[in-house]
């Protein structure tokens, strides 16, 4: 299969050359050239990875042989998918791999496939990374190791929770952490000025391994076509709507995707904090990006979202098209931690900030348009990586799975950065 460039579809190329580049050389995102569409009624028992497995098929095309796909698809997707019920709705678990986070999911699959070409090409590369929370340490944790690849995140100094922070600044050996003093937005917009800028891309042979690279969303639709899959076998007569907290949009495009290779998808909620330009754009019809603003659901602090490209293409621009598929709200902090305290007194679960405003977008679209449904609300990350705001919340810290407690002892090692891309190509070239 072909990708294409979503600024001018006469760009194109194949996975492995949008996977190992990233953007387009004229700056667009890359974008697969059509959807297979799958029969759903054979896939209600399959496996997780299988259903991986099936999907990569189908745009991998090849250029990874099957055997080494389907090892890499068991690999990455060692750990357990489950539903939970909270009241009358589920909970979609994203949280269960090696950083407590649904970022696994993505890169655990592209670095095993970025290291089969490295290795067959016998190439090295150097992997630009920015993090508004959970990115950084999900793809360190999968690349980390790689000999013939360096990897360096970008991170705004302040803006990540203590313990995402020893995550992704603690991995050591070929991953560094650059501190960036500025927001999200700033560090998302240094990898791409470094990639437009051909002297130094040659120069280290860049990729990244953000939302702008393509493979990373495509494996975010495994879990939304699995999940629903196994949900309509059991619930046929239901609609499936699922919540999906926003910010840089990657996860809810990859969402899309899932319903565009016909996954039973009725709607997708976009659920926003207080940086809320998608939903905004839902209601208006204009997409009018802003400085982000520091919100408790720190990783969705993004008022630019790349990814919103991609929706546009996906919909050819129908905004009204888009409307039939999407509904959008944001909501405070106060109210985030209003639902927290909420759920976790009536049900006795505990949401993270971020899984808490998909939560509360699910429970206003129920209020608003008074349909029967079965609501999946997703949640992206363990609460335990955001433990002073569980103290602030509930006045204590919660209990930490392994894979999180390991990291706390560890010592942070950053360099810090100026916003610039001066700064930026300093600290690559001087390690």
């Amino acid at each position: 299969m072909q990708f294409y460039s979503a600024k001018n579809k006469h760009i194109q190329t194949d996975f492995a050359q949008a996977l190992m580049t990233g953007l387009a050389p004229d700056g667009g995102l890359y974008m697969p050239e059509k959807f297979p569409v799958f029969d759903l009624d054979s896939l209600s028992d399959t496996s997780f990875p299988e259903i991986a497995f099936m999907i990569a098929q189908a745009f991998v095309g090849g250029q990874i042989p099957d055997e080494a796909l389907k090892n890499i698809c068991e690999e990455a997707y060692d750990f357990a998918v489950p539903h939970e019920e909270v009241g009358d709705d589920l909970i979609l678990e994203l949280f269960h791999g090696p950083t407590a986070a649904f970022k696994d999911f993505a890169a655990r699959f592209m670095a095993r496939c970025v290291e089969y070409f490295l290795v067959q090409r016998n190439e090295q590369k150097t992997l630009l990374v920015a993090t508004s929370g959970d990115t950084g340490g999900a793809v360190g944790h999968a690349f980390r190791g790689m000999k013939n690849m360096r990897v360096f995140i970008l991170y705004p100094s302040g803006a990540v929770s203590p313990l995402q922070e020893k995550q992704l600044t603690t991995l050591g050996e070929n991953v560094q952490a650059l501190e960036v003093e500025g927001d999200f937005d700033q560090c998302q917009a240094l990898v791409k000025q470094a990639f437009l800028d051909e002297d130094f891309n040659q120069k280290i042979n860049l990729m990244s391994a953000n939302s702008i690279n393509v493979g990373r969303i495509l494996p975010q639709s495994f879990y939304y076509f699995w999940s629903s899959v196994q949900l309509h076998a059991a619930h046929p007569d239901k609609k499936i709507v699922y919540s999906v907290p926003s910010g840089n949009l990657g996860n809810v495009t990859g969402a899309f995707m899932a319903k565009r290779m016909g996954a039973p998808i009725d709607r997708l909620l976009i659920s926003q904090n207080m940086n809320h330009p998608f939903v905004d754009f839902l209601q208006t019809g204009a997409l009018e990006t802003h400085v982000s603003h520091p919100t408790i659901s720190n990783a969705m602090d993004i008022g630019n979202p790349s990814n919103a490209l991609r929706i546009f293409e996906l919909y050819k621009d129908d905004v009204n098209l888009l409307r039939e598929h999407a509904w959008g709200s944001y909501f405070t902090d106060d109210e985030t931690r209003e639902i927290m305290k909420q759920v976790h007194e009536k049900y006795d679960y505990t949401l993270c900030p971020h899984t808490a405003v998909g939560y509360l977008g699910l429970q206003k679209y129920k209020q608003d348009v008074q349909e029967d449904i079965l609501g999946v609300c997703v949640s992206t990350a363990h609460p335990g990586k955001f433990q002073e705001l569980m103290v602030e919340v509930f006045g204590q810290e919660i209990r930490l799975p392994e894979n999180l407690k390991s990291v706390l002892n560890r010592d942070k090692i950053a360099r810090i950065i100026k916003p610039d891309l001066v700064s930026l190509k300093e600290a690559v070239l001087g390690s």
